[in-house]
């Protein structure tokens, strides 16, 4: 029993952390209507293009908190780059709405749609 232990427990933990590092898209997926960032990312594109900033800005602090259950779920599975990439995104897309600088957040929002893209690959 003691040597099926030795064994086994290693092959084990190793598979299970295999699983883990390779889980990022499937994790990144909305489990909840309240994660799903390519829909936040078009209703935010929709609101500044009828220069509605307040509701864009507003999308915005959701996206962010949507952002925010996701990038807890995939911490271990993605790439750290991507993750902050993401971050540095939503900082500047928040700015540019602040600013109510369309070209600046429609930038952002690509940039943003990008790293959520490229989480997984």
């Amino acid at each position: 029993m003691r040597k099926f232990l030795v064994i086994s427990i290693p092959i084990v933990t190793t598979v299970l952390f295999i699983l883990l590092m390779l889980s990022d898209k499937v994790l990144k997926n909305p489990l909840t209507n309240d994660d799903n960032i390519p829909a936040v990312i078009d209703s935010i594109r929709d609101e500044i293009k009828k220069d509605n900033w307040a509701e864009a800005s507003n999308k915005a602090l959701q996206l962010t908190d949507n952002w925010d259950k996701i990038a807890k779920r995939v911490q271990f599975s993605a790439e750290k780059d991507e993750i902050n990439g993401f971050y540095k995104s939503l900082a500047r897309l928040n700015g540019a709405i602040d600013a109510k600088d369309m070209s600046g957040a429609f930038m952002e929002l690509n940039e943003a749609y990008e790293h959520w893209a490229n989480l997984g690959k």
